[in-house]
């Protein structure tokens, strides 16, 4: 073969977009089975029955999360609440048919059949929904993780003013150091480390925060109190990471264990932990502006 000496600009000058099919089988599938569903102003129960009736089980959960706009991780989450049971496969189906469409009426398949079929389509509507289904898809993740941080940050700001230090690297045992959301009253010497995560997917976000908790039962002194402030239904998918983290509080490394709906119980102890170890109470203006939490 001839030896050539080329050159960064002629192999610039060479760089194409690389095309590909994202249509698999199972998309292929799905596409002709969402273009015969019929257009009505108004769609039911019976409506979602002959959609698990007349498609594959897989391509019909599909369908459906795809009209609800939701990741497979959430879809199943909330329709295991739903159900009330850890069950959302084709043997709960077979089980049980009526009370599984009822379940998905419940969410709200119907209705966002009828508001998808009825849209009017714009040109907008498809660079929308790529930016929806790519950057979008991280930003919610974002957002709702920073939400429960955010809850949680109020309700410390209302029991402590501004004598905590957020997102930051505390000083704990013998030096040892490690990140948490919150260090009261500061970071070089806290009594009190919180944690706070959301989650509405599973995935290896889960998975890290087993070892961010870790960290900090390493690194804390014994006698700081350690916090973990969580929600998402999500957790239910991922029990065995959740139930670890029980045992790490069963066991003493995590002082208490919180979810929005004992946001109470969270100031609550917040306010008997300042008291025990002497933090003062934070000042008028610190707190301005703070109301009550809303569960809402």
């Amino acid at each position: 073969m001839e030896v050539l000496a080329q050159t960064l600009d002629e192999l610039l000058a060479a760089l194409r977009p690389l095309a590909v099919d994202w249509r698999d089988p199972t998309a292929l599938r799905v596409i002709d089975r969402i273009e015969a569903i019929p257009v009505k102003p108004v769609y039911g129960e019976a409506d979602v029955r002959s959609l698990l009736a007349t498609t594959g089980f897989d391509d019909a959960m599909l369908i459906c999360r795809l009209f609800l706009g939701l990741s497979k991780d959430q879809f199943t989450a909330v329709l295991a609440d739903a159900l009330g049971e850890g069950r959302t496969g084709v043997k709960a189906w077979q089980a049980d048919r009526d009370r599984f469409v009822a379940a998905l009426v419940e969410l709200g398949v119907p209705d966002a059949m009828a508001a998808e079929v009825n849209r009017p389509l714009r040109w907008s509507d498809v660079l929308v929904e790529r930016l929806r289904s790519g950057r979008g898809s991280a930003i919610a993740g974002q957002k709702r993780g920073r939400g429960v941080e955010d809850f949680a940050e109020a309700i410390v700001r209302r029991v402590f003013g501004n004598r905590f230090d957020a997102r930051c690297t505390f000083t704990g045992s013998r030096g040892h150091r490690a990140k948490c959301d919150f260090a009261v009253p500061s970071r070089e010497a806290p009594r009190i480390v919180v944690e706070a995560k959301g989650y509405g997917a599973t995935g290896s976000k889960m998975t890290d925060i087993i070892g961010d908790i870790e960290k900090i039962i390493a690194a804390k002194r014994p006698d700081t109190a350690f916090l973990f402030f969580t929600d998402g239904l999500t957790w239910r998918q991922r029990r065995g990471d959740l139930k670890k983290i029980v045992e790490y509080q069963n066991d003493g490394a995590i002082t208490r264990i919180y979810t929005q709906a004992l946001a109470d119980r969270f100031e609550a102890d917040l306010e008997r932990l300042r008291g025990e170890f002497g933090l003062p109470a934070p000042d008028a203006a610190a707190t301005d502006g703070q109301g009550a939490f809303d569960l809402d």
